[in-house]
This record gives C-alpha cells, sequence and structure tokens, in this order.
C-alpha cells in the first residue's frame, strides 16, 4: 500500500499556505509507505506521495511523469496487467523509462484520456495531474478496494488516501 495526497485549485492559482501543507499531508500517511516521499507542485497544484516499494523498487519513486514531463502521476495500487499495456503502450510509440506499473497509467492516460481506467486490471486509486490542460483526474477500481478521499474546501479540491491526510489542510 502506498499513500497519495494533494491539493487543486479549482480556478486560479493555489493560495501558497495550502500548497506548503502538503509535507504534513504526505506525513499523516507516512505508515502507508514507509520507503521514501516525493512531492510536485506549480501555481495550481502540490502533490505528495508516501511510497510502499515492490514493483521496480529501484525505479519506481513517485509522483512520477510522463517522458515530456507535463503530466503527473501519484499512484496506490497494483496494475495486473502493467506488462501486457506496456507491451501496446510502446507500439503507439510511448517510451517507458521504469518497470513500474505507475508509469503504465501515466502513458495509458496520454494514450486514452481519463478512459484509461477501462484498460486497467487491479485495484487502484491514483491522481494525475495534466499540465497541458491545468486538469487533475481522479480514479479509482472498480471495487473500491484502494481508498480515495475528497472535499473542496474554499474553491481547492483536497484528496487523501485517509481522511486524515486531508485535516491537515488549514481550509479543513
Amino acid at each position: 500500500m502506498c499513500g497519495i495526497c494533494g491539493v487543486f485549485a479549482l480556478t486560479g492559482r493555489l493560495d501558497p499556505a495550502v500548497s506548503a501543507v502538503v509535507p504534513a499531508m504526505t506525513r499523516a500517511i507516512a505508515h502507508r509507505g514507509p520507503d521514501g516521499d516525493g512531492y510536485y507542485s506549480d501555481a495550481r497544484v502540490a502533490l505528495g506521495h508516501s511510497r510502499l516499494s515492490i514493483i521496480d523498487r529501484a525505479g519506481g519513486a513517485q509522483p512520477m511523469s510522463n517522458e515530456d514531463g507535463n503530466c503527473h502521476v501519484l499512484f496506490n495500487g497494483e496494475i495486473y496487467n502493467h506488462r501486457e499495456l506496456r507491451r501496446t503502450l510502446t507500439e503507439r510509440g510511448h517510451r517507458f523509462r521504469t518497470h513500474s506499473d505507475t508509469e503504465a497509467i501515466v502513458h495509458a492516460y496520454e494514450e486514452y484520456g481519463p478512459a484509461c481506467v477501462e484498460h486497467f486490471e487491479g485495484m487502484f486509486a491514483f491522481a494525475i495531474y495534466d499540465q497541458r490542460t491545468a486538469s487533475l483526474f481522479l480514479a479509482r477500481d472498480r471495487v473500491g478496494k484502494k481508498p480515495l478521499y475528497y472535499g473542496v474546501f474554499k474553491g481547492v479540491l483536497h484528496f487523501g488516501s485517509e481522511i486524515k491526510s486531508i485535516a491537515k489542510s488549514p481550509y479543513w
């Protein structure tokens, strides 16, 4: 299991005070992923990840981006068919840098958009921030095996693997 969390301004720029709380949000779920943490932020979004290394222990650090660096993914779970999906996406011109199932998600999103979830077999909760469209896409597996909580406070979407992560926000 891993932990994901973040904040996204629905309009305009993200309040720096809210962006600055993402490390605390990530620490609140550190028990979900004791093998490391990672962050990404820009004027509109701040993302945090607490990692439990299982697949591609050396190369699977998150947030992970596509080869252009304009789509960023946070992921909790496992995509069982990631090798098959990787072959299909490679044939369509995508370049992979890791052996992680996480990277298959970001490339599938580039190829299929939100319909990427139709191609995944597994248990998952993930967030993809697409800088090209300034949008955030959240998804969870069909059964809801992996948790994903969210709420909107003062025009900012907050999300996390556990509610206590969201509760760290000054807007809570």
